[in-house]
This record gives C-alpha cells, sequence and structure tokens, in this order.
C-alpha cells in the first residue's frame, strides 16, 4: 500500500498542488491536513495568503474517478483533515476522536484538534490509518501542558486498537519532545530510523524544521519511505510503502 501524507497548507501553492494529485494518482491512500471544505462564506480569508477554502472539494474532483474521500472537520464544520483512499479498498470503519479541544480559539490555528483513521485490511491484517494534525500555538513545537494531554489521548487510542496501526500528519513537534516519546511509545518512528533532517519545503522559513512523522506499529513491513522533493506547500509530503 502507497501511502502519501500532507499538510495542504490549504492550497495555497494552487498549479504544483493540482498536478501533485495528477503525478501520484497511483497512491492508495492520502492522508492531508490543514483541509478546508464549503467554507467560503463561513470562514475570514486569509489576510496575505490565498487558502482555497474549497479544497477538499477541488481534490474530490480531481480524484474522482480513483478515490473515495473523508473529510472530518476539527474546528467548525469546514476545517479539518481528509483520507482519500482508493475505491477498491475497503474501508472497514472510519471516524475521529478529539485529542484536543478550544471551541472558541482568539487566533487562527487555536482550535480544537482531532484525530482521524479508517480501519482497512492490509494483506490479510487488520491496520488503523491514523492521520493527525496536532496541536499549534504560535510558540515553537517544545512541550506544553496541553501538548502533552493531547500525546496521552493519542497514545490511548493506539493502545485501544488492537490491530496494527500507521500514524501519520503534522504532529507540531520537535523530534525532542516528550510530546513525541508519548506518542511514539511501542511504534517504529520512521523520520528518526531513515535519518530524515526536515520535513519542511523552501516555502518555510522559520528555525524548527521538523513537523511531519511517520509511525508504525511492529506488525507493519516498510519497503519505502522518503520525504517527496515536490513542493507544493510549506511542508514536504511524506511517501511511505508498507505491506
Amino acid at each position: 500500500m502507497k501511502i502519501i501524507s500532507l499538510n495542504t497548507w490549504s492550497g495555497i501553492v494552487y498549479e504544483p498542488f493540482k498536478a501533485f494529485f495528477r503525478q501520484y494518482q497511483d497512491v492508495d491512500v492520502f492522508c492531508l491536513q490543514e483541509i478546508y471544505s464549503k467554507a467560503i462564506g463561513k470562514d475570514e480569508p486569509h489576510p496575505t495568503l490565498d487558502m482555497k477554502l474549497d479544497i477538499y472539494e477541488q481534490i474530490e474532483e480531481w480524484l474522482t474517478d480513483t478515490h473515495v474521500g473523508y473529510f472530518r472537520p476539527a474546528h467548525a464544520d469546514y476545517y479539518g483533515q481528509a483520507i482519500f483512499i482508493k475505491k477498491e479498498i475497503a474501508v472497514e470503519e472510519e471516524g475521529s476522536i478529539w485529542i484536543y479541544e478550544n471551541r472558541e480559539p482568539k487566533k487562527r490555528g487555536e482550535h480544537s484538534r482531532n484525530l482521524h483513521y479508517v480501519r482497512v485490511n492490509l494483506n490479510g491484517k487488520p491496520t488503523v490509518l491514523i492521520n493527525l494534525h496536532a496541536l499549534w500555538n504560535g510558540m515553537g513545537k517544545t512541550d506544553t501542558e496541553d501538548r502533552i494531554s493531547q500525546s496521552k489521548k493519542i497514545h490511548e487510542f493506539i493502545e485501544s486498537r488492537a490491530e496494527e496501526k500507521i500514524v501519520v500528519g503534522d504532529f507540531n513537534l520537535n523530534p525532542d519532545t516528550e510530546s513525541l516519546a508519548i506518542v511514539e511509545e511501542g511504534m517504529r518512528n520512521l523520520i528518526k530510523e531513515y535519518g530524515i533532517t526536515t520535513t519542511r519545503t523552501s516555502f518555510y522559513n522559520k528555525e524548527s524544521k521538523f513537523a511531519d512523522y511517520a509511525l508504525v506499529s511492529s506488525g507493519i513491513e516498510v519497503t519505502d519511505f522518503k520525504v517527496l522533493p515536490e513542493e507544493v506547500s510549506d511542508h514536504a509530503a511524506l511517501y511511505l510503502v508498507v505491506s
């Protein structure tokens, strides 16, 4: 199974972003963060960035012949995560749980956070694929009380599932944090294992070069893992092949 995880930056790098989905249409599962769905007229446009407030519907159209989309909002009913999965792959369960709650954020990005997941059969192995976009606070990617609490909820969900697990997404954490250590307990951290030095692109000009991670449980065989070179966001896309 081929998986891509990408924080889409809400489609700001639009034409390369659109071409990216044509280029990687053979990918089985896209786990996407920073997704707007039917948000035109609901959310205030960003003051400087051209965020696409209907990017979910646009991706859905680009992949209409090959994939089925699932959207789970984290803020209001129009902003969150999406999973697009090939039509021939049976989704046995799909859902989300809250890992951080702030229903009335004062600033963009300080909203509630959820864990979005699907359950599939991976070569005879029941597998839960988890798509994360974890808490951002505008003050770096270090440990905070909220992040520790969030990580414990993520870990509790992982531990509650008997299936094999794959966890991908934008964790908004540095590699040396206790928050990350809590989530990766009992899992393989592929960013560390493969010696990845950054998951950001040239569109990102701040100091911290980590945000995105891929974790797998012991029964998942990884045959390929890398950061893709295409710059279609301020985050790089993670490419994972498992069996």
